[in-house]
């Protein structure tokens, strides 16, 4: 089989809205002469089938060296979703590395309706942002080990932390969106909720105490109140119009 031919089959099989890149094949090519000639010739006869392809518009070319399988709609082409646009960033060698965060997540969350062209990644060592096709991509240090099971928590804590920069809501509806949300955790996930906190600023440990109050989960709260400074205030604005107990954990 050509290679052109079996990286058109290969595509076909494909998700719409897929990334992939040359390296996706490689290995995967064989029966062009010796193993070592085999990966040379089969490099860049893949790059250049995919640069072809995507001049005819087959495929579509979201980077250098990535393209993906285009969804077309009645307004043209889809872009991939998020996970996909960045899932290089996110694992390494099959080890789950990052988190999608921030503006998708808030999102996600329903914690507001806007869509952004910026989409945050929290990891454990942060790199200089940069562009994506039309998206910026931009990186938001997370001090706690990131796994496969905390990840939804730490996006419950992200959005607690960066309540003020939420677009196109109020501090007082994130923080009844976020009542609910953290309502159906299981107990043991609001334990954990509660430890990953501990790494997070105080303003953070903060409202998210004064959360779990409001919800009657007071008796979980002794940790984030032991690590808070007593004479410290907090300036979250609208929190009071929905939480009760903002006086007690210094929220103004």
């Amino acid at each position: 089989m050509k290679i052109t031919e079996f990286i058109t089959n290969s595509i076909d099989r494909l998700p719409k809205g897929y990334v992939f890149t040359y390296a996706d094949f490689i290995g995967k090519v064989n029966g062009i002469g010796s193993k070592r000639k085999s990966r040379a010739i089969g490099k860049e006869a893949i790059i250049k089938a995919l640069n072809r392809m995507a001049a005819s518009g087959k495929i579509a070319k979201l980077s250098k060296g990535k393209f993906y399988k285009p969804e077309k709609s009645a307004f043209g082409k889809l872009q991939p979703n998020r996970y996909q646009l960045v899932k290089d960033l996110l694992e390494e060698n099959g080890k789950i590395t990052g988190y999608l965060t921030g503006y998708s997540i808030y999102n996600q969350l329903g914690l507001t309706t806007q869509i952004s062209n910026i989409i945050q990644i929290g990891k454990n060592t942060v790199r200089p942002g940069f562009k994506r096709g039309e998206y910026k991509i931009s990186f938001v240090l997370q001090k706690n080990i990131i796994t496969k099971d905390n990840i939804p928590l730490l996006q419950i804590l992200d959005s607690i932390r960066y309540i003020k920069k939420i677009p196109d809501t109020t501090i007082s509806s994130a923080c009844k969106r976020l009542i609910e949300i953290i309502k159906k955790l299981s107990k043991e996930d609001k334990v954990t909720l509660v430890r990953l906190a501990l790494k997070y600023p105080p303003a953070a440990r903060a409202l998210l105490g004064a959360i779990l109050v409001e919800i009657g989960n007071r008796s979980l709260t002794q940790p984030l109140s032991n690590s808070l400074n007593p004479i410290t205030t907090y300036k979250i604005s609208g929190a009071d119009k929905v939480l009760s107990s903002v006086v007690k954990w210094n929220i103004k």
